[in-house]
């Protein structure tokens, strides 16, 4: 696992122990950072739920965006989190938050201030669609922000989530992401 490119491209980055976490294949996270540059988002603030080892954010952060709020609710998770941040230089562009998304997403309801939010909850995770519904519904996108869940390929997303329209989806392998969009002000519908 690895930075693919940016500022910190090439470092390496550590996991944590045992099986718990389950990061993005590199292959996959360069195909899913391929349709956002796409989209151009990778600026401005970025959130990433679920964090596991920093990776997105941390690819995001070196690709150009300016800051990246991590949560994660596992204290030895948060550790490998503070690791890869210095490991790469970019911790003082990032604050880690142990603790669990649900929390995190209703104590800062209505900031409107995330150009980028990842969400890549366990793929057993039973709960996705109802976490899906309370990040979507937390008005924490910037107009023409973007909205990306990591999921298994048997699992489905409405056209619209609240707010959000749903502007991408893509299978890579076993894994999928499907991309919403928060609409501009004036924006059709």
């Amino acid at each position: 696992m690895r930075v693919i490119t940016g500022s910190a491209k090439g470092h390496h980055l550590k996991g944590p122990k045992g099986d718990g976490t389950r990061p993005m294949l590199d292959s996959v996270k360069e195909s899913l950072f391929s349709v956002l540059n796409g989209y151009g988002a990778i600026y401005g603030k970025m959130l990433d739920l679920y964090a596991g080892t920093g990776s997105i954010g941390i690819e995001a952060l070196s690709r150009g965006a300016t800051w990246c709020d991590f949560v994660e609710q596992k204290s030895a998770v948060c550790d490998v989190i503070r690791d890869n941040l210095a490991h790469t230089k970019l911790a003082a562009k990032a604050k880690i938050y142990q603790q669990p998304v649900s929390r995190f997403v209703t104590q800062h309801r209505g900031s409107a201030q995330y150009a980028l939010i990842m969400m890549d909850p366990p793929y057993a995770d039973p709960a996705i669609h109802d976490t899906q519904a309370l990040v979507a519904q937390a008005d924490l996108l910037i107009p023409g922000g973007i909205f990306i869940i990591g999921h298994e390929v048997h699992v489905a997303f409405n056209e619209t989530c609240g707010p959000l329209q749903r502007i991408e989806f893509r299978r890579f392998g076993g894994s999928c992401v499907t991309l919403y969009e928060r609409p501009r002000e004036g924006a059709d519908a």
